[in-house]
């Protein structure tokens, strides 16, 4: 009998273990990535909330960042939210900060305020075709802003005048947290992408 895929957590600091929940409600199997040969034959990848100065640090010397670089350049499905869409952007403000340079729009750090101005929010839906769905609920913790985009990234959701979910190509982006509502359409927009063999990578045996 065929396995289904299974997703890679980056595990190195943050709230993967939400998404590990959100995967396991929906049936998926996961895996937690902390070093490179834990991205074997993964089918997709989160890369999660918490803190990306922290990741970024927790990844020099191991060869991770390199790796994960190749894995996304090469087509990997990829759902990255709020400090995962810092990790990755093409330019990071607010302060200045290195990243990962994998996604074609620029972001400014807690641009929504601290902790204690998280906020859920009705997001305006830009594509319901695309979600599945004409209404998305977003839970904003110390959330980046994204302030440019790249030609080849659509948006997919809006606060207000903000792009807070994004594709470019088979990554998805949300500065906000899907994995904290419960049956969110955005958690199986990832899955979809996944599952229609956009990545014909293979499965773990």
């Amino acid at each position: 009998m065929e396995r289904s895929p299974i997703v890679g957590l980056l595990a190195l600091q943050g709230d993967f273990d939400a998404h590990r929940k959100a995967l396991a409600e929906r049936g998926v199997e996961s895996v937690e990535i902390r070093v490179p040969s834990d991205l074997d034959g993964v089918a997709g990848l989160v890369l999660p909330g918490g803190e990306s100065t922290t990741m970024l640090k927790l990844m020099e010397g191991t060869g991770l960042d390199s790796r994960l670089g190749d894995l996304i350049r090469g087509g990997l499905p990829v759902l990255a939210t709020c400090a995962g869409v810092i990790l990755v952007a093409r330019e990071v403000r607010h302060p200045a900060q290195r990243s990962l340079r994998l996604l074609d729009i620029v972001v400014e750090r807690n641009a929504y305020g601290r902790q204690i101005d998280s906020a859920v929010v009705d997001l305006e839906v830009a594509d319901g075709d695309d979600l599945g769905s004409t209404t998305l609920e977003g839970v904003f913790i110390r959330a980046p802003r994204v302030t440019e985009v790249g030609e080849g990234v659509h948006v997919l959701a809006r606060r207000g005048g903000d792009p807070v979910l994004l594709r470019q190509g088979r990554f998805l982006a949300a500065t906000f947290h899907p994995e904290l509502s419960p049956g969110s359409p955005v958690i199986d927009l990832f899955l979809r992408s996944i599952r229609n063999g956009s990545a014909n990578r293979g499965e773990r045996t």
